[in-house]
């Protein structure tokens, strides 16, 4: 076997785990933290649990809610010159994949400095990062697995994908009790996410034993358990998605992903989208056009969603795709680009395509994919 890398943060899991985030802080030195959430984390009331739990430890506190979906590029900024003028510590996020993200941007320029645009694409982080504790508050994005942080940059457009190992946290904290004050619409999309990053890693050129065993349970797991968590919010269910979120995570941190998400970035930071919709679009698409550089792999996905091999290898693998679309058909997403953008957007499809191409998370798909495969898989799904 090759010799591979695999790098996780130290994952607290369960029920009620939440209530240990102030001794994790502790334990990294923590004095003064530095808290990065947004608005729908505070109306919850999951940031003043977190506050409380930080108070018990004695650990004061410096709170940075200039967080949006998508992040940009100037709230990593203005972030960063907040951490810096307080004097805090330790970086503790909690939310989903945005305020994770922004935290990341915000830890990357506390210790490097200069813009977050500078570090754009794979290890261009030179100095050790402050210390990172993430709550994922979704069972999807995976920013508090993962070595990639996506920010906007607002001028270009476009999503930015940031790659280094210095960009593991620390501690992740992964409690499914916060799933259940999370909308349909929320849950629905975080697992499409998990799901393209379980099947892309799979599928990525440098994937291996490591990963490809918890790309294929992560897979498993979210067929299995998404319509009855969104039908009944059943806690056992779940526990299991965020289980599959954590799995697809520690897969696609280590094997990267393909051309699905670099696309999907492009389109998420031109029409400020968020990857959860985009997902049910691209995804079936694109393992299409990747079929002939895997058969082998998309039968074994195939043979999860089916529940066994159906005919030949190929034939498996074509049918594992159409039953996903039936899958996500089943969820109530979009999965037409018409749905989601205007008609007259189309005539930026291009120059969009020609961006993606560009994207570090291109390099890992199976086989090469050109702007010009990239423009026919959005004719396909328009």
């Amino acid at each position: 076997m090759e010799i591979t890398k695999f790098a996780v943060p130290e994952i607290i899991f369960g029920r009620g785990s939440l209530n240990y985030a102030g001794l994790c802080a502790r334990r990294l030195g923590a004095k003064k933290v530095f808290l990065v959430s947004d608005e729908g984390i505070e109306n919850a009331g999951w940031l003043q649990r977190l506050m409380d739990i930080l108070e018990k430890e004695g650990i004061e506190w410096v709170y940075y809610p200039g967080v949006t979906s998508n992040p940009r590029d100037y709230q990593v900024e203005q972030g960063a010159e907040l951490y810096r003028k307080n004097g805090t510590d330790v970086i503790i996020a909690i939310g989903g994949g945005s305020p994770m993200d922004t935290a990341k941007g915000i830890a990357i320029l506390a210790s490097n400095g200069g813009r977050i645009r500078d570090y754009e694409g794979a290890n261009k982080v030179e100095r050790p990062l402050p210390p990172m504790v993430f709550i994922t508050t979704t069972a999807g994005s995976g920013s508090d697995i993962s070595q990639f942080c996506i920010i906007t940059d607002v001028e270009r457009e476009v999503k930015m994908s940031i790659i280094t190992r210095t960009l593991v946290p620390n501690i992740s904290i992964v409690d499914p009790l916060i799933l259940r004050t999370k909308s349909e619409t929320l849950i629905v999309q975080s697992a499409a996410d998990a799901m393209a990053h379980a099947i892309e890693a799979y599928l990525s050129r440098i994937a291996s034993p490591f990963t490809e065993m918890h790309s294929l349970k992560a897979v498993e797991l979210i067929f299995k358990n998404l319509h009855h968590a969104v039908e009944t919010r059943s806690l056992d269910a779940l526990e299991q998605l965020s289980s599959a979120a954590v799995s697809a995570s520690m897969a696609f941190s280590n094997a990267g992903l393909g051309a699905e998400h670099a696309l999907a970035h492009s389109l998420g930071g031109y029409f400020d989208m968020s990857h959860g919709v985009i997902h049910p679009i691209l995804l079936t698409e694109v393992m299409r056009f990747n079929l002939k550089y895997n058969i082998q792999k998309m039968a074994d996905i195939g043979r999860i969603v089916m529940g066994g091999q159906k005919g030949s290898d190929l034939d498996t693998a074509i049918g594992g795709i159409d039953k996903l679309d039936e899958f996500f058909a089943s969820l109530n997403v979009s999965q037409r680009m018409r749905e989601i953008i205007d008609e007259d957007k189309k005539q930026d499809m291009e120059a969009l395509c020609k961006m993606a191409v560009n994207d570090a998370c291109n390099l890992t798909n199976p086989g090469p994919a050109s702007w010009r495969d990239f423009l026919k898989i959005c004719e396909e799904v328009w």
